[in-house]
Parts: C-alpha cells; sequence; structure tokens
C-alpha cells in the first residue's frame, strides 16, 4: 500500500490577505457607482425627451386644429388640451414689403401660438397663413 502524501499549505500562500479582498470590493464598489449613475442621467434624459415629443405633439394638435382659413379672424383664442394652456393671437402682417391697398385676393395674417406645459415650459410657434380678403 502507498501513502499519498498531502501537502501542507505554506503559512501566506493560501487565501487572499485582507487588503487583497478590501481592494477587491473598492473596485467593485466605484464600478457600481459608476454604472449607477450613469442609469439615472440616462433615465433623466428620457423623460426629458419625453416630456419634449409630448410638449410638441401637443403643439401640433393645436396647430392642426386651428380653424378654416376664412373663418381665421384677426383676435385672440386661448384654450387648454389634455393640460396644456394655449393662446393663439391673430394679426394682420405689417411689413414694408406688403401694400396692404394692393388689389389682392389674399391678406397676409401673423398666427402666433403659445403653449404652456403643467410644468411651466414654455414653446411658440409663429407662422404666416393667408386670408381671402372679404368682399
Amino acid at each position: 500500500m502507498s501513502r499519498t502524501r498531502t501537502s501542507v499549505p505554506v503559512r501566506g500562500e493560501a487565501g487572499f490577505t485582507l487588503i487583497e479582498v478590501l481592494v477587491a470590493l473598492a473596485v467593485v464598489a466605484a464600478s457600481l457607482a459608476a454604472i449607477g449613475s450613469l442609469v439615472a442621467v440616462s433615465m433623466r434624459g428620457t423623460q426629458s425627451i419625453e416630456r419634449r415629443v409630448a410638449f410638441r405633439e401637443t403643439l401640433r394638435a393645436i396647430v392642426t386644429s386651428l380653424t378654416d382659413r376664412r373663418d381665421l379672424a384677426p383676435g385672440s383664442a386661448t384654450g387648454n388640451t389634455v393640460g396644456y394652456g394655449w393662446r393663439m393671437d391673430v394679426a394682420p402682417y405689417t411689413s414694408r414689403l406688403v401694400d396692404p391697398q394692393a388689389p389682392t385676393p389674399w391678406v397676409p395674417e401673423v398666427v402666433e401660438i403659445t403653449v404652456r406645459s403643467p410644468s411651466g415650459q414654455i414653446l411658440r410657434i409663429d407662422t404666416i397663413r393667408l386670408r381671402r380678403r372679404p368682399g
């Protein structure tokens, strides 16, 4: 019968030292902190983009629901759509390049739409629409 010898580890060769374990834990903690802050920044960015898209879609819905050119009269109108307050101002377009006395069938008007989100952010769009001259 032969005997197998088991080697007894020499002191200092078995396992990790306390310093090695602490360094490994510090590296893992720093990595997790960096990943956590990256996730938080990504989530805030995603929420901001979602709010902006909803804001612009509400503005687009308001613009597309404008009355027909024939019914668009100078003045102001206000309203509320899905929690977004809006105001529309219509005024005659004035410019040195436009002669108000010119015999044209169309009258240019400035349409300014301002939308306020529930958080207080404001978005404004200006456009010019042509309205048929009365008469």
